[in-house]
């Protein structure tokens, strides 16, 4: 799979099918996804006009309950999920992971967030959302972590690279920096503080505009 960053936590994997996580600030009209997949109800990850530019007939939405509503404007297409669930479509196997913050109130625990674990090819990807490290997340094996080391909303640097370094995936991807919240330098630190037998690899390279 080809992987891509844009803003934010903006993600999309590329092959034998276009995958989208929280489209966010995109410009341009692909109009290329097959399932777009969107963690919770914030501005910057569940933003309407993105998902108008990569949508098209077939393509599939798959997110939480609470944006039941909202998606259903746009297309009949809908999976709603939960956490600590595991779905299974035509050409696609995921679970849910719960996301949310245990020390500060932006994500919480009840309004039933999700981060995503899939397998593609035989690569496990695990995108995680707007969370801090938790309990039902310590247990995950993945072979990619997107991960966000912002700080304010979610985990910072040093609370990210603990993680990272105890689940121990074989590539880590920050998120969620360099643009609403969190210098762009933060990607520096991170991978100082990371183990050196985990890869590091960063596609956020560049201050957005805020």
């Amino acid at each position: 799979m080809q992987i891509e960053v844009f803003t934010q936590s903006s993600i999309k994997l590329s092959g034998k099918k276009n995958i989208y996580f929280d489209p966010f600030q995109i410009d341009t009209n692909y109009h290329d996804a097959d399932y777009i997949f969107i963690t919770h109800n914030h501005y910057d990850h569940y933003d309407e006009k993105s998902i108008q530019k990569i949508i098209k007939d077939e393509t599939m939405i798959i997110a939480p309950k609470i944006l039941e509503k909202e998606v259903k404007k746009i297309t009949a297409n809908v999976l709603l999920v939960e956490p600590n669930q595991e779905y299974s479509l035509k050409d696609l196997e995921f679970r849910c992971v719960p996301a949310y913050n245990i020390n500060k109130d932006f994500h919480p625990k009840t309004a039933k967030f999700v981060g995503y674990l899939l397998n593609i090819d035989n690569t496990t990807y695990y995108i995680m959302g707007d969370t801090d490290s938790l309990e039902e997340n310590k247990s995950i094996k993945t072979d990619i972590c997107f991960i966000p080391i912002g700080g304010t909303y979610t985990m910072d640097v040093k609370e990210a690279s603990e993680y990272i370094n105890y689940i121990k995936p074989k590539i880590a991807i920050p998120i969620h920096y360099g643009s609403i919240v969190g210098s762009i330098n933060l990607k520096d630190e991170f991978k100082l503080l990371v183990n050196k037998d985990i890869k590091v690899d960063i596609y956020i390279k560049e201050e957005k505009e805020k």
